[in-house]
């Protein structure tokens, strides 16, 4: 159902009270004025704190800076006159009073008037008195139709055209934008080139990096690495290989489904976010990377009110690759009682979404404490795979020696003992590996010579892996793997033998 229908709706069934959220004020208005064309021309009645209310000459200027007033204005039309009274930033005075008191008596009177009251605000702020009788409605941004109509209405204006491929990239490239971030950037084209080109899809990229470190929930995280920079995950990797064309419109006329995501458990250091990043650099995707904790906000429903900010972001700017790190630590009391359910209500709307979105947003999230995650994110549905990702076996840490290496001193790779190398470091995850050769660095520069390989075990017999002091913990991770809960990530991980023993005899881990 479209934003209008959805209003109109609430029209028809007289809610008071309608809340949106959005910093499109300009955009939300043309919209509630063309749903109130509709609704045989009802009169809409719009009011600032500055100006009070000014589309009518006769009230024109009425309650101007007195929000208590702006509410009296709605009594004084005759009680059979159909009206919209549109409420700018009325967020900030609804922690009054007198206001939030005017509005309760208001919300029972409306009931058997055909009149509704709109606030919109660039965010949600509902003080607890009012929860009941406001309804919140959520102003999507623009859609590719929206952006495209807008494009091509500039495109006349500067009377030039363009190919319908390079118009579909700039439309693709602005979703997640608001309509007027669309116009400044496009404008900035025309002011700099004179026209609008197929380059500017880098400016409209940049708007976009922008736009979302502003809302401080999402990072636009730059993604360089590659799926051959991983060494070892054999099984992983081929999997994301398999699903490379997935978000193609070709996959889409075959009739595959947008791929869902991946939940990838294990051992600190493994290369659980490296995967995350060359995932969204194979398949050419932004890589949008979210903090669960900057989701959580001090005031009433902003929690709640951000959470949707970044699940309606994140899908605008689809097909894209959003990681979550660490998603173990985000919810781990979510069955707890010390924040008044907030953690709940965010991990449920975060849930719901991930069970219900039709989008092409492919989340890739990584945990290393399964025991901290709730059963809700492992049950089938969530993730189209979760992938147990182990310490590399000697195979794999020679690969990540070999990868290290031939990055660190290309020239001279055959000089290092790969093999004596992945022998010599058993139990090291691939950022202890890393962690070593730095180190092995450290002392050649020292003694102004390069490393070698003797360097490389010296620092390896320096370095304590977590393999050891965090024993019990990786025990169980291996032990909840070994019992068939995920897929190995490694073809021949040190598991594999241990998995088919107990899936082939039926016993239960």
């Amino acid at each position: 159902m479209s934003f209008e229908d959805q209003f109109e709706l609430f029209l028809r069934a007289r809610y008071a009270v309608i809340y949106i959220p959005t910093p499109e004020e300009e955009r939300v208005e043309a919209a509630i004025t063309l749903v109130a064309k509709r609704l045989s021309n009802r009169a809409v009645y719009v009011w600032d704190f500055v100006d009070g209310y000014q589309n009518n000459p006769n009230d024109q200027g009425f309650g101007r800076r007195n929000p208590l007033q702006a509410l009296e204005f709605v009594e004084k039309i005759p009680q059979k006159a159909a009206a919209i009274f549109i409420l700018r930033d009325f967020h900030r005075f609804l922690e009054d009073i007198s206001v939030s008191r005017k509005l309760r008596n208001l919300s029972r009177l409306l009931k058997s008037q055909p009149k509704n009251i709109v606030i919109v605000a660039p965010s949600v702020t509902v003080p607890a008195e009012l929860a009941e009788i406001l309804t919140v409605l959520e102003f999507p941004l623009p859609q590719a139709s929206e952006i495209k109509a807008e494009l091509r209405r500039l495109l006349a204006a500067t009377a030039q055209s363009l190919e319908e491929k390079v118009i579909d990239e700039l439309v693709r490239s602005a979703q997640g934008l608001s309509l007027e971030r669309i116009r400044r950037v496009l404008a900035r084209a025309i002011a700099s080139g004179g026209a609008i080109q197929p380059e500017d899809v880098e400016l409209i990229l940049e708007e976009k990096r922008q736009s979302i470190r502003q809302t401080q929930i999402l990072e636009f995280y730059p993604a360089a690495e590659k799926i051959s920079d991983i060494g070892g995950l054999d099984n992983l990797k081929e999997w994301l290989l398999r699903r490379g064309g997935a978000f193609t419109e070709r996959a889409r006329q075959y009739g595959l489904p947008h791929p869902r995501g991946l939940l990838l458990v294990g051992i600190q250091g493994t290369g659980k976010s490296l995967t995350a990043k060359a995932i969204a650099n194979h398949w050419h995707l932004p890589l949008l990377r979210l903090d669960v904790g900057r989701l959580f906000g001090g005031l009433v429903g902003e929690s709640e009110s951000r959470t949707r900010q970044m699940i309606q972001l994140a899908e605008a700017l689809a097909p894209c690759i959003l990681w979550i790190d660490e998603i173990d630590k985000a919810f781990s009391g979510v069955d707890s009682k010390g924040d008044s359910g907030t953690t709940s209500r965010v991990f449920g709307t975060f849930i719901t979404w991930l069970a219900e979105k039709k989008s092409p947003v492919f989340v890739v999230a990584t945990a290393n404490n399964i025991k901290a995650l709730p059963s809700e994110m492992l049950r089938k549905g969530r993730f189209d795979e979760i992938f147990f990702v182990g310490l590399p076996n000697q195979e794999e840490r020679r690969a990540i020696f070999e990868l290290h290496l031939a990055r660190l001193r290309p020239h001279n790779l055959k000089s290092y003992d790969l093999e004596r190398l992945a022998y010599e470091t058993p139990d090291f995850s691939g950022a202890e590996i890393e962690q070593t050769l730095t180190e092995a660095m450290h002392i050649g520069f020292s003694q102004n010579r390069d490393f070698s390989t003797d360097d490389v075990l010296e620092a390896a017999s320096q370095i304590i892996p977590l393999a050891r002091t965090a024993q019990e913990q990786i025990q169980f991770l291996q032990d909840w793997a070994a019992a068939g809960k995920a897929r190995m990530a490694s073809r021949d991980s040190r598991l594999s033998n241990r998995i088919e023993r107990q899936l082939g005899t039926g016993e239960q881990g």
